[in-house]
């Protein structure tokens, strides 16, 4: 699935509009633990945390994830979405509940 699709079928908002989003999401990673991720993510995973800011972009490209969704409608600074869109990385905000989340990625086949 792509992150355009995902956007289309959840109706999350894109917070950094004019990235790629064509990009192919191959699976999930739910963690806020930063190093925790680092050391159990997979690259191109979409990125379930309610962290929003600029160490949780660093990791994003690190582990080469497809997108970040930041959960519970955490408040994501200007300086993060700045940092979002100059390395490229979706960034995408919800109000749902990471379990909430999960559930539709789930039922979307993720």
């Amino acid at each position: 699935m792509t992150i355009q699709y995902l956007l289309e079928k959840t109706n999350w908002k894109l917070v950094n509009e004019g990235v790629d989003t064509d990009i192919f999401i191959k699976g999930v990673f739910v963690g806020d633990l930063l190093s925790w991720v680092m050391g159990n993510s997979e690259e191109r995973q979409a990125w379930v945390t309610v962290q929003a800011h600029n160490n949780v972009i660093a990791v994003a490209v690190l582990r080469e994830f497809s997108c970040v969704i930041v959960c519970q409608g955490a408040t994501i600074s200007d300086d993060v979405v700045e940092q979002a869109i100059t390395a490229g990385m979706p960034l995408i905000s919800t109000e749902q509940s990471a379990f909430e989340v999960c559930r539709a990625l789930i039922d979307l086949g993720l």
